[in-house]
């Protein structure tokens, strides 16, 4: 059980891991881990000395069962899919960042005409998708992982070319006083969380136009 809720406090926190502020402060003590709350990007995000090691990252992430035959699967990644196939011109080159064990959504892209590559630091780590740029990225279940999101998002920014789109699921934290109990905290590998004004707040600083077609999609167009 958590030992304690969300809490404001007057504490200072180290900066911020997306915008590099330093109007941070002690959001929530639970479970043994200290979370941090930024004022200026509103970004979330437990201290950096608790994250995982690689290693107790990728023995949970291979405890995923992502099957491109499950319809299950694909029904959820559809609601990102969907959404972005609708905005998406014909034929268009794509990369999934972060496809983890799996690959799914990269097959769903696929089957729908669009030509696909695949980047995971885990199962996929060959660096060269990361070389060149793409039409659009998918980025699905993956940035509650980043350890340092501000270089993951100007990493992700390089990527895309001009128009380009970036469709990102992530649990999006809607209730603070819910935070401790919220399901997508307890995964140990989860380790910084979005709020809505996070959202907008990355679309702003990469020039980006942001649209939310459900409340764990956000869709970024890079003009």
């Amino acid at each position: 059980m958590p030992t304690s809720s969300p809490h404001p406090s007057d504490t200072s926190g180290p900066a911020c891991l997306l915008c590099g502020g330093n109007d941070v402060r002690l959001f929530a003590e639970v479970d043994g881990r200290r979370y941090h709350r930024c004022a200026i990007c509103r970004l979330t995000f437990q201290d950096s000395e608790q994250h995982p090691t690689a290693e107790e990252e990728r023995v949970r992430y291979e405890t995923h069962e992502n099957d491109p035959e499950d319809p299950d699967y694909r029904a959820f990644l559809h609601r990102l899919a969907g959404p972005l196939l609708d905005r998406l011109p014909p034929a268009r080159e794509g990369l999934d960042y972060g496809s983890g064990p799996g690959p799914t959504l990269s097959v769903m892209m696929e089957e729908a005409g669009h030509s696909m590559a695949l980047w995971d630091p885990f199962f996929a780590p060959d660096p060269t998708p990361l070389q060149r740029t793409w039409d659009f990225v998918t980025c699905t279940e993956t940035a509650e992982h980043f350890h340092r999101p501000g270089e993951a998002f100007q990493r992700l920014d390089a990527l895309l070319r001009r128009p380009g789109w970036l469709g990102l699921m992530t649990g999006v934290l809607e209730d603070d006083e819910g935070f401790a109990e919220w399901w997508y905290r307890r995964d140990p590998t989860h380790v910084v969380f979005y709020r809505p004004e996070t959202l907008s707040w990355i679309a702003d600083r990469f020039g980006w136009e942001l649209e939310r077609p459900s409340s764990t999609v956000a869709l970024f167009r890079k003009e």
